[in-house]
Parts: C-alpha cells; sequence; structure tokens
C-alpha cells in the first residue's frame, strides 16, 4: 500500500509549495504531498477547487492528511471535506511547517493517516531552542 499523503493548504501558492518542496527533500519523494495555495487566478487566498483538486492527487490509497496555515484555510478544507470519509482524510490542527515534515517522517515510515495526523499535532511541541 502507498503511504498517507499530505495536502497543505495555504493562503499563498509560494508557501504552499516551498513547505511542500521542504517535506518532500525529508521524504526522498517517497510520499505524495500536493501544495494546493492561493486562489484560482493567483491571489493570496484560499480555493475550495484546489483542495477538491488536491485532495484527489494527494490520495494514493492510504489516506491524506490536510495541514491549513491561518483560520480561512480551515474553511475552506472544512467546505471541501464534507462529502469526504472522517477515516480516510484528517483535518489536523497543526504548525504549518514543522507539522508538514513531522507528517511526512511518519507518513515515510509507513504510519497510519491516524499516526501521519498524530506526528503532526505533536510538531507543536518540538523546541526550537
Amino acid at each position: 500500500m502507498s503511504a498517507v499523503g499530505i495536502l497543505l493548504v495555504s493562503h499563498s501558492a509560494e508557501l504552499a509549495d516551498g513547505t511542500a518542496h521542504l517535506a518532500g527533500q525529508v521524504s526522498g519523494g517517497t510520499v505524495t504531498i500536493i501544495a494546493a495555495g492561493g486562489t484560482d487566478d493567483g491571489r493570496l487566498g484560499t480555493s475550495a477547487a484546489k483542495v477538491l483538486r488536491g485532495l484527489a492527487d494527494a490520495d494514493g490509497g492510504a489516506g491524506v492528511v490536510v495541514l491549513p496555515d491561518l483560520g480561512s484555510a480551515v474553511l475552506a478544507v472544512r467546505a471541501a471535506l464534507e462529502d469526504q470519509p472522517a477515516d480516510r482524510v484528517v483535518l489536523v490542527d497543526a504548525p504549518f511547517v514543522e507539522g508538514a515534515v513531522a507528517a511526512t517522517v511518519t507518513a515515510a515510515a509507513g504510519g497510519d493517516v491516524k499516526a501521519v495526523a498524530a506526528a503532526a499535532e505533536e510538531a507543536r511541541h518540538a523546541r526550537k531552542l
């Protein structure tokens, strides 16, 4: 079975893309990480359509963990998740960059969707200094 996919939802396409690139380097390319940043016309904001496309692209069969950057991104994700099975797609409350890296490491190690979500959320307690 494939690894749990990661969907990064940000108000900024550049932030989502950069975080996906960083996390992808950590996993050595073994985890599907999809960036859904910005609006459909390239402005700052979020797009429910990008979230839906991202969910489909990230899901290789093992489920998807979704990390939003700011509050209104959560609204876009929640709207997109209304028709998604709760056991396969999990929205997490986690720091964006640290959570993405922790989720990716756990997914690369074969963790299931619950373990990947927990790793992302636990990243909020990782001290830098």
